[in-house]
């Protein structure tokens, strides 16, 4: 069952939620159009469109995919996602190079012991700082180097809370990754400052409260 956060946010992926080594996958609503947040690895896709399915009414639109980073455990689902809902894949394009080509290295499908097909990115963001307009709401996508190239994260203000889907705050660094430590550093101070009130994560879920958010990235940095 999809794991209600607040009101028109959910997670509906994730090793709890869907197996299959799936990194945490969000969804939120903006009136008749919503934005799922990364697609796990594909193989607990009908666990992943069923959950969404529930939490979505048939009124609302699927508009976007947004990819968080390259890497497998939130990519190589999204396909199939696509398919099944029409809606249109987001990246950054320092990343979305690799999932093009089908990078099972870069992109740590070879990880997982399986391969990426190349998948085709509609929308590649560039720069620092993108805004993504969804339903009659918006997402900020930041451009958050280090732990990939092109790593994003994305904030949202939901009534007086900034919610940050930080994925992969933690990491890791490794040289197939093409992961950048002194990049990942300076990021992480940048999305400290943004004194986020909740922090949805790749794999260590939810962190609520400044406090606790703050203390979570500050325990990854040097």
């Amino acid at each position: 069952m999809a794991q209600q956060i607040r009101e028109n946010l959910w997670r509906v992926g994730g090793d709890e939620l869907t197996g299959g080594g799936d990194a945490a996958a969000y969804l939120i609503r903006f009136g008749d159009r919503a934005a799922l947040i990364d697609a796990g690895t594909g193989s607990r896709h009908k666990s992943l469109t069923a959950h969404i399915d529930t939490c979505l009414a048939p009124n609302v639109t699927l508009a976007y995919l947004i990819l968080t980073h390259c890497h497998y455990d939130h990519t190589g689902g999204a396909a199939a996602v696509r398919e099944a809902y029409n809606c249109r894949i987001v990246a950054h394009a320092l990343d979305a190079v690799y999932l093009e080509s089908g990078d099972s290295d870069v992109t740590a499908a070879s990880w997982y012991g399986s391969r990426l097909e190349p998948l085709a990115v509609d929308i590649k963001l560039e720069g620092s700082r993108n805004i993504i307009s969804v339903g009659a709401g918006e997402l900020t996508a930041l451009h958050w180097p280090g732990h990939s190239p092109g790593s994003m994260v994305l904030t949202t203000r939901l009534g007086s809370e900034l919610v940050l889907f930080g994925q992969d705050v933690h990491g890791p660094i490794h040289p197939s990754l093409l992961s950048d430590v002194s990049a990942y550093q300076a990021s992480l101070q940048r999305i400290l400052d943004l004194d986020a009130d909740l922090l949805l994560e790749g794999h260590y879920g939810i962190i609520e409260g400044r406090g606790p958010v703050g203390d979570f990235i500050r325990s990854f940095m040097l």
